[in-house]
């Protein structure tokens, strides 16, 4: 990797922290792990330095079809022919609109911007304005809603955020109804949206969204579904589709342009239109304008994927795909004896992993020596979400890496990781301080 290093070390003199972004950093991989990558098709992808890798993840769960899938590619590039920025909307906005409302039942308007956060802030944005209040409720077991002050000021790394913006957000439990009428007893009349993730790792409860939903509304107050990560993989019409739960603002992005950047705030018409130009009984709602926002290959990508999703079996091709890796994988880890140390969880179109010590606790150190050994036969798995180009193939060489890295796990367990793990263990994201250098 001579290459890659002579980069990497110049990456970190120009660009703080070596890249664009927290969860592609160099200390969330062990040190043997591809630093760059220069190219990907379907589920590989190769190095600067020419090594290939199967991937997992897909570009932070981006690319739900494969890299440079032939359609969506074909379909950028000859909207760009074209021009793609212009001084008035471009039909494909119209198109790209009714296309996305087509497979999102509940949703009358879309607005398209480029990240998740633009479009979650401006949820957010939305529902203060149309209730006059000013706390946002979160849901405190999901990571991640906006790189924005308004969710960041509730982590550990929110330096840089003001006490005031940090106590304009408050957290609830998910699948925890009673923490949420709890809120609404001890801020009556002041939270503007409840917002959350339809799941993660574990499943809603039996009723859980519905009834969460009607204690919003009966408190008057706005109940959102980010599916930046559900949409387009727990269903073709999201994670509401799928629990039959229909929210008033919904986002989504990740997987809408299969790695294009386009993101979207969708919902109900009453809450959208206070964004536009055809109310005259409520204030106008700076909503969303970004310069970049309807690129039209971006759009292009974006009408190329959804169409994909509607016409082609990729939702089933998923949970095909990571159901084998979960079943293949548990068997393997309980051939190893390793059932209390390794863990698959998820959905099998989000497949995670957990990995344990020998005290059973949550280890990086053990990830990271996970990590290395699968990236050292060719697989970089950070998780196991899988695309609609891993082929049967993809998921037996995974399975042989797994088997592989599983051996040297168990004897970490018995002789300590530190005599197996090449450099640091990774670390959180989320961290108010960066680990000092060792020595």
């Amino acid at each position: 990797m001579s290459a890659s290093r002579r980069l990497q070390k110049r990456a970190h003199e120009l660009i703080p922290g070596g890249c664009h972004t927290y969860a592609k950093g160099d200390d969330q991989y062990p040190q043997v792990a591809p630093p760059f990558i220069a190219r990907g098709f379907g589920s590989h992808v190769w190095d600067i330095d020419g090594n290939e890798y199967i991937e997992y993840g897909m570009g932070n769960r981006a690319v739900g079809l494969g890299h440079a899938f032939g359609p969506v590619v074909e379909a950028a590039q000859s909207e760009m022919s074209r021009g793609c920025n212009f001084t008035r909307p471009a039909s494909i906005e119209v198109e790209c609109a009714e296309t996305f409302l087509d497979l999102i039942e509940g949703a009358e308007m879309v607005k398209f911007c480029k990240s998740g956060s633009e479009a979650t802030s401006a949820a957010v944005k939305l529902a203060r304005a149309h209730t006059g209040r000013d706390l946002i409720a979160i849901c405190g077991d999901h990571p991640f809603f906006s790189s924005d002050d308004w969710f960041i000021g509730t982590t550990v790394m929110n330096a840089g955020v003001p006490e005031q913006i940090k106590a304009l957000t408050v957290t609830f439990k998910y699948n925890d109804l009673q923490s949420v009428r709890a809120l609404f007893d001890k801020h009556p009349g002041r939270i503007a949206a409840v917002i959350l993730e339809a799941a993660r790792v574990d499943e809603p409860a039996p009723g859980f969204l519905h009834e969460l939903r009607e204690l919003c509304h009966a408190d008057g107050t706005l109940f959102i579904l980010d599916e930046m990560v559900t949409g387009f993989r727990w269903a073709v019409g999201g994670a509401q589709q799928a629990y039959g739960v229909v929210p008033d603002l919904s986002t989504f992005g990740k997987a809408l342009g299969n790695g294009f950047s386009v993101s979207a705030l969708a919902g109900r018409s009453e809450f959208m239109r206070l964004g536009g130009l055809g109310h005259f009984d409520r204030p106008r709602v700076f909503l969303l304008s970004t310069t970049h926002g309807a690129e039209t290959h971006a759009l292009a990508a974006a009408i190329a994927t959804m169409r994909t999703y509607k016409n082609e079996p990729v939702i089933e091709h998923l949970i095909r795909q990571g159901e084998r890796l979960r079943q293949q994988g548990s068997a393997l880890v309980r051939g190893h004896g390793l059932e209390n140390y390794v863990e698959f969880l998820g959905k099998p179109t989000c497949l995670l992993f957990a990995t344990r010590d020998r005290e059973g606790r949550p280890s990086q150190a053990m990830r990271t020596l996970f990590l290395q050994e699968t990236i050292r036969r060719g697989v970089l798995m950070p998780s196991l979400v899988v695309s609609y180009s891993h082929s049967d193939e993809d998921i037996e060489r995974t399975l042989e890496a797994i088997d592989a890295a599983l051996a040297v796990y168990a004897k970490a367990l018995d002789g300590g990781v530190d005599r197996f793990l090449i450099g640091p263990p990774s670390q959180p994201v989320m961290r108010s301080h960066n680990a000092a250098p060792a020595g």
